[in-house]
């Protein structure tokens, strides 16, 4: 068990959720800090049977410390991270800053486990669209080794954290008002609307959401022949991102053999039955922590391809379920055999 762990960044939308999960999994700490800025100093924050009050993030806080899960912007998590690591802390990270990092392992616990013993101090969680994604290639790749996939994502507002829910939410009153909000979050407004563009240019016309989901898909896979060709586009839905996913393999695969690969995969729950209309949808994954995936049929353009449809909670699997998962996973391969969970 641990001594003391922290979270960074309780009072966001994500944060809120890392704390329900280590109450509900039960993880075992004996002592939590909260850490968040100056704005958020002072604030209680309910955490099961317990009212913490939030303390500021600064180099010494770390004192003490065994975990650390954090979830916020890449600077911060760039000027933090190593005041934790040097006080003796692990850090798990889910900021986009340390993904890349070579010396930094970048995990999903269902997909590459074995990877968390390489780390020196800090752990990386995936990017949501990511993060789902790769969870249902995962038993696809064991099987007959992914070749190529053509992802389009379909992404919750609350990815852009709860200012983008709340603009959502004004966004959609005035449109029904016959009037126009003035985005902020979003390039344009996003009320009753789509926007094929999330982050910045990054490389040939591709945007910075979208290569992240090149590099690190090939990173968490481990293998740099991995062609991955992403557009990424902004919906009207507050929680879950949905993505139509075409993967080739090198072997073939019949749509009855991924099926039961999916079935078979943890982490991931299947919902396929079109003729009654059955598949994943954002409000029937929204609060849950799999990977759901449907509409698996065989792609009519290739002859070793597979298409199908896939829907996770973005905080939860994509954010907070992940950085707990990874914790748990630290805990259990450093705890003595009486310790492990």
């Amino acid at each position: 068990m641990y001594e003391t762990i922290a979270l960074v960044g309780a009072t966001g939308a994500v944060g809120r959720i890392v704390l329900e999960q280590l109450v509900k999994r039960k993880f075992p700490y004996k002592r939590l800090k909260l850490l968040a800025s100056e704005r958020s100093v002072g604030r209680e924050v309910r955490v099961g049977s317990e009212t913490i009050t939030v303390e500021l993030l600064e180099p010494g806080a770390f004192k003490n410390i065994d975990l650390v899960i954090a979830s916020t912007p890449d600077e911060v998590s760039a000027e933090f991270a190593p005041w934790a690591v040097e006080a003796g802390a692990v850090v798990v990270d889910e900021s986009g800053f340390w993904r890349m990092d070579p010396a930094v392992p970048l995990i999903i616990p269902e997909v590459n486990p074995e990877a968390v013993d390489s780390h020196a101090g800090i752990i990386a969680s995936p990017n949501c669209s990511t993060t789902q994604m790769v969870v249902a290639l995962a038993p696809l790749h064991r099987a007959a080794t992914v070749k190529r996939v053509i992802v389009n994502t379909y992404q919750a507002t609350s990815g852009a954290g709860l200012a983008g829910n709340e603009e959502l939410h004004d966004s959609v009153r005035s449109a029904l008002a016959g009037q126009v909000h003035p985005p902020s979050t979003f390039q344009h407004p996003i009320g009753f609307n789509l926007i094929p563009q999330i982050g910045s240019e990054k490389y040939m016309g591709y945007t910075s959401e979208e290569m992240k989901m090149v590099y690190e898909t090939r990173k968490i896979m481990g293998d740099e022949n991995i062609q991955v060709c992403p557009t990424c586009v902004r919906v009207p839905v507050t929680v879950g991102h949905s993505e139509s996913i075409l993967v080739e393999t090198e072997k073939p695969l019949s749509v009855d053999e991924a099926r039961d690969l999916f079935h078979g995969a943890e982490g991931v729950t299947v919902v396929d039955d079109l003729d009654t209309q059955q598949y994943p949808m954002p409000r029937d994954c929204d609060g849950k922590d799999d990977v759901f995936v449907g509409r698996i049929r065989k792609d009519l353009s290739c002859s070793n391809g597979i298409a199908f449809w896939c829907v996770s909670d973005n905080l939860r699997k994509g954010a907070a379920t992940n950085a707990v998962q990874i914790a748990e996973l630290l805990f259990k391969r450093s705890a003595s055999p009486s310790e492990k969970l």
